[in-house]
């Protein structure tokens, strides 16, 4: 019993800090309409400017906390309010998610980048030197006694706040009802400001609480907030005693499997995992109201030509031929995973650029593909891609079943949490037997990839793997182009638009569903089977939820529904870390950061910059004259590196500068006199009819 009551202690505790968490979370939602994926960065952030004011340079104890938590806390609130939300407030939801995954990448790679993850720094509680006193049989340590004092005087505060006070009666007016607030002379800006200038102050107490029981580390930190999720969730997002219930849930859950799950190999992954089972349990059972926000502005889904594509997937093949002629075997190994790594980024096409589902963990799906791939292509067996394609495929439509009464943030989250699943838990087992089958997956460690045999063709060299995975890219980018013109693609659209019209018009939305979930997957598996040999070696860290994150972010950079948002990814995600690795081992974090920032110019973007980027080029890749002429030029670059009368380095700068100084010859050109489109009316009789001339007279009556 003395155990019972003790665990019970230390669970209240920790629930304590997921309550003050989660009702920050509760605040910003409902008040701006903003699920923020950042509010444990926030909190990891003010737990470092802690250690560093009171540890680091030796201030007060009081003093530190109140810079925090009145000065620190506050402006980075603000910040985020005014220069980060506010521009995306008129887009979509999934913008706004967009915003808040940019700043959590962003928060992580910045405090690595300040405070070295080398160094120790252990945090001491409060009133350390206290000896703890007995609450019946169980001890009680003051810094648990302060927690549980500080969630109580939240609460109770949180309430006065929002029912007796001017300023709390606005904000719920402006939840309720913003238009009729604002005629009544509320703010809903005033009211957003102030929710996020309170939910990072306490999103800072629960990262200054919570530090000291955990390594002061920037990811675990950050991804605490799983837990603070789990009771957000309890609370519907909205309700916050709901929110204090399912923060005691989960941290008794957690606290009394600490202490009475069995001795096993297989069991502590599940304490570990616990939190998220929990979470993705609570998004399928608890009914959720309508998402706030959930109308937004649709953007355009580009609609690739046969002739554009196969000159796209020509062009891959050519980019993989020059870099495999002009890199050494170093260079192959740091830029070749661009191409596989860019299959798992094009398979967020079809799922979320077609079909508008977000999907947080294509990337631990590829690991499954990559460890299907280890285990059964062991010789380099070629059937063993197509199963390793499969059970990716399987794992995909696994997830799309249970998933399919969510959607938005909520399907968000649902991924998020199976990816923390099979990164904590999954992936950590050893091996296991189903039905006289022996299942292994990372063996608690790394498992070996080699390449494959291609009819009696090993290919294992990083120059015959790279153009292995630039072949199976163009090919899956040619797959996803037809894709997007048939009848399937153009039925994802509508379902994206309007599930209900799609469903008036004869279509079904979850086999819909399912269906793209197990392509997206697929595709996922293969490009992570691919990437596993690249690698030749791979561990379950390289597929957890912190790398499925920047993957994501310059995939929507690059925009979702561009088929050529895969090569986009491959190399924006690639290249930078090992361009600027030559200057300094901070250059990851730097690359991650940059990353980051560029999500948060999404406002002014929201399509991506892969549709500007082929209208800049399509001049030239339709001049006639200058064509030829950069591709001779490109011929004889190559001809002169191949002679030796060039390097490798001056061949790359030469062919860029060229292909530029064209574009732009052919843009000039371009923009001279011109003749006028011919009307509608005449098209298919002044012109051939085009194949996308139907789609585009279709959506023009449809805008009426």
């Amino acid at each position: 019993m003395e155990q019972f009551l003790t665990f019970g202690v230390v669970g209240l505790a920790t629930a304590a800090i997921y309550a003050i968490i989660g009702s920050g979370l509760v605040l910003t939602y409902t008040t701006a309409g903003v699920f923020n994926f950042a509010h444990g960065a926030a909190g990891m952030m003010a737990a470092f400017a802690y250690w560093q004011l009171a540890f680091g340079w030796g201030w007060p104890v009081p003093l530190a906390l109140a810079v925090v938590l009145l000065v620190l806390a506050p402006a980075f609130a603000l910040f985020v309010e005014r220069v980060l939300m506010r521009p995306v407030q008129s887009l979509g939801e999934a913008e706004r998610l967009v915003m808040t995954v940019a700043l959590l990448t962003g928060c992580i790679a910045l405090a690595r980048w300040i405070w070295d993850p080398n160094t120790p720094r252990p945090l001491r509680p409060f009133f350390a030197d206290q000896p703890a006193f007995h609450l019946g049989p169980a001890p009680v340590t003051w810094h648990q006694a302060l927690t549980l004092g500080v969630a109580a005087l939240i609460a109770a505060g949180l309430w006065l706040l929002l029912n007796h006070t001017r300023a709390g009666t606005e904000m719920r007016a402006c939840v309720d009802d913003r238009a009729l607030a604002r005629l009544t002379g509320a703010s809903p800006q005033r009211a957003a400001r102030l929710a996020w200038i309170l939910a990072t102050q306490l999103a800072a107490v629960g990262g200054i609480l919570i530090a000291p029981t955990v390594a002061l580390d920037a990811q675990q930190l950050s991804l605490l907030i799983v837990s603070a999720y789990t009771a957000a969730v309890f609370g519907r997002l909205r309700s916050l005693p709901l929110t204090f219930f399912g923060a005691l849930v989960v941290g008794w859950l957690e606290s009394y499997l600490t202490g009475y799950l069995p001795q096993n190999d297989y069991l502590p992954g599940l304490r570990l995992a616990a939190p998220a089972l929990l979470l993705f349990l609570a998004l399928l059972v608890f009914p959720h109201r309508r998402l706030r926000g959930r109308e937004r502005r649709l953007v355009r889904v580009p609609l690739p030509t046969p002739r554009g594509s196969l000159v796209f997937a020509g062009c891959v093949v050519l980019l993989a031929v020059l870099l495999v002629t002009v890199l050494d075997e170093e260079g192959l190994i740091s830029y070749g995973p661009a191409f596989s790594l860019g299959i798992v980024a094009l398979s967020y096409v079809p799922l979320a650029g077609y079909a508008g589902q977000i999907s947080l963990c294509q990337l631990s799906i590829a690991g499954i593909g990559a460890v299907v791939w280890a285990h059964l292509g062991g010789a380099g067996q070629l059937w063993a891609l197509p199963a390793a394609v499969l059970v990716a495929a399987a794992v995909g439509a696994a997830i799309a079943v249970p998933a399919l009464r969510l959607s938005g943030i909520y399907l968000a989250l649902g991924t998020a949490a199976f990816a923390v699943v099979l990164d904590r838990w999954v992936f950590t087992l050893p091996s296991f037997e189903v039905l006289g089958v022996r299942i292994a997956l990372f063996d608690q460690g790394s498992v070996e990839v080699q390449g494959p045999n291609l009819f009696g063709w090993r290919l294992d060299s990083p120059a015959e793997l790279l153009v292995l995975s630039a072949v199976v890219m163009a090919a899956s980018s040619l797959a996803v182009g037809w894709l997007r013109r048939g009848r399937f693609g153009r039925g994802l659209i509508a379902l994206r638009d309007s599930e209900a019209a799609y469903a008036t018009l004869g279509g079904r939305p979850l086999a819909a569903k399912v269906a793209v979930f197990a392509l997206s997957a697929a595709i996922a598996g293969l490009g992570g089977a691919l990437y596993g040999m690249q690698q030749r070696t791979v561990t379950a860290e390289q597929f957890n939820l912190r790398a499925n994150l920047p993957v994501f972010l310059v995939a929507v950079i690059g925009g979702l529904g561009a088929v050529g948002t895969g090569l986009f990814t491959g190399f924006a995600y690639i290249a930078p870390p090992h361009l600027l690795g030559h200057f300094g081992t901070w250059a990851h974090d730097v690359s991650a950061l940059g990353i980051a920032l560029a999500g948060m110019g999404l406002a002014h973007n929201p399509a991506g910059v892969v549709p500007g980027l082929r209208e800049e080029w399509a001049p030239l890749a339709r001049d006639r004259v200058l064509l030829p002429v950069a591709c001779g030029a490109l011929g004889l670059l190559w001809l002169l590196y191949g002679t030796g009368l060039i390097g490798g380095a001056m061949f790359l700068v030469a062919a860029v500068l060229v292909a530029v100084a064209l574009r732009i010859r052919a843009t000039a050109r371009q923009d001279g006199p011109r003749p006028a489109p011919d009307p509608v009316e005449w098209w298919g009789i002044r012109r051939p009819w085009r194949a996308e001339d139907r789609e585009v007279i279709a959506r023009g009556i449809a805008a009426g």
